[in-house]
């Protein structure tokens, strides 16, 4: 079994977490630029066996496509294109954001360290990923 590999997409940088080898437990991993993330993909996947990745799914509060599904989709083709054999699923990432957000106000970092807009997005991406195998476990 493969690494879960879940991506928070965003228009300036993205939040990546992975899972154990056994995909049971998620952890951040890093934030990458955007422009940057598929060259970041295509190196990790050398060294690291990725079974699945997992692509938040940005929704609004009425179940429609947030504004930034355009800029999604179109790295989505291009992730099948780099990755024709890895599988991808989407992770509805409504209140990522705040939850991460809430998780390091839980955690006692200071107010400096919550404006760390690296770390939220790693943070998000870790909850989209938990969120995914909490799904997988379901059912």
């Amino acid at each position: 079994m493969g690494r879960i590999l879940a991506i928070d997409y965003g228009q300036k940088r993205c939040g990546i977490a992975v899972t154990d080898e056994l995909a049971m437990i998620a952890n951040a991993l890093t934030t990458v630029p955007t422009k940057e993330l598929l060259s970041f993909l295509k190196e990790y996947t050398k060294k690291e066996n990725v079974s699945t990745f997992v692509i938040g799914d940005p929704k609004q509060m009425n179940n429609q496509d947030s504004d930034s599904v355009r800029f999604i989709n179109p790295f989505i083709g291009r992730l099948k294109i780099a990755f024709p054999h890895i599988p991808i699923d989407r992770m509805d990432e409504r209140f990522t954001s705040r939850m991460a957000f809430q998780s390091m106000i839980d955690a006692g970092l200071g107010k400096k360290a919550r404006r760390n807009k690296e770390l939220v997005d790693s943070i998000s991406a870790t909850i989209i990923l938990q969120s995914y195998l909490e799904t997988k476990i379901i059912k």
